[in-house]
């Protein structure tokens, strides 16, 4: 049984795999665990570094090529699919989480008895730019003033939930973005945890506010269409018949 499933959405990250697959064994090293890394239409050796790192960790590495690139959360829902851990630890592939951070979202995952529920990061001192923390900012307290995910860094790409989970999510373009409010739809529990961020390694950001507003814009409502179609049922009592 492995107990944690790693999933890697990675897009021209060949500078950075290899760095961040050793901190991730490191960081996981006490712990049965793999790492589902899809290779999102790349036009790098992204996928040739993985492999060729794997060879020195203690986890299996799986690489998944998709033909072209689909989006993140595509490459997201992709590898959690090809998953067989227990739990999912979701990670960005460009090096700004830190796997250090994985064994105490862990500690808290562990305590939860709820059936359902997302441990996510909140990253402290950001790193980013000071308009892309302004973005950020914004955005956040829209999300929440809106969704109410119980969440203050809905942005935070280090999360962990289990896998019977997140196979259960509602999947759209974007849905990476509001993992936690389409948990807690789920009656599911939502837990933050201060981690730490970094500035990325190599490479740029796939990602621009125009781009980021527009999306943003259309999935909260879609989002908000789900909450509100969605229903809890109060299970009264479940009765069966004797086996013969």
């Amino acid at each position: 049984m492995i107990e944690f499933s790693v999933i890697l959405p990675a897009k021209d990250e060949a500078d950075n795999i290899s760095v961040l697959l050793k901190e991730i064994d490191d960081a996981l090293k006490d712990s049965s665990y793999e790492v589902v890394l899809v290779d999102d239409g790349s036009t790098d050796a992204t996928a040739e570094q993985a492999l060729a790192t794997a060879k020195i960790m203690q986890g299996q590495v799986s690489v998944i090529q998709h033909q072209s690139s689909c989006g993140q959360s595509t490459a997201l829902y992709t590898a959690a699919q090809h998953a067989c851990g227990e739990f999912i630890v979701v990670l960005d592939a460009d090096g700004q989480n830190d796997p250090a951070d994985i064994p105490s979202l862990k500690q808290v995952a562990n305590e939860l008895q709820s059936h359902h529920f997302c441990v996510i990061g909140h990253r402290q001192q950001r790193k980013d730019t000071t308009w892309k923390r302004f973005q950020s900012r914004v955005a956040n307290r829209f999300r929440q003033a809106v969704l109410k995910d119980d969440t203050p860094d809905t942005g935070c790409g280090l999360k962990i939930l289990p896998r019977h989970t997140y196979l259960q999510l509602p999947y759209f373009h974007h849905m990476h973005r509001f993992v936690p409010a389409l948990v807690k739809r789920m009656g599911g529990e939502i837990k933050s945890v201060p981690v730490n961020h970094r500035a990325r390694l190599q490479g740029i950001s796939k990602y621009n506010a125009w781009n980021r507003a527009w999306a943003g814009l259309l999935d909260i409502l879609g989002v908000l269409w789900l909450i509100y179609r969605s229903r809890k049922p109060q299970i009264k009592a479940i009765k069966r018949s004797q086996e013969s």
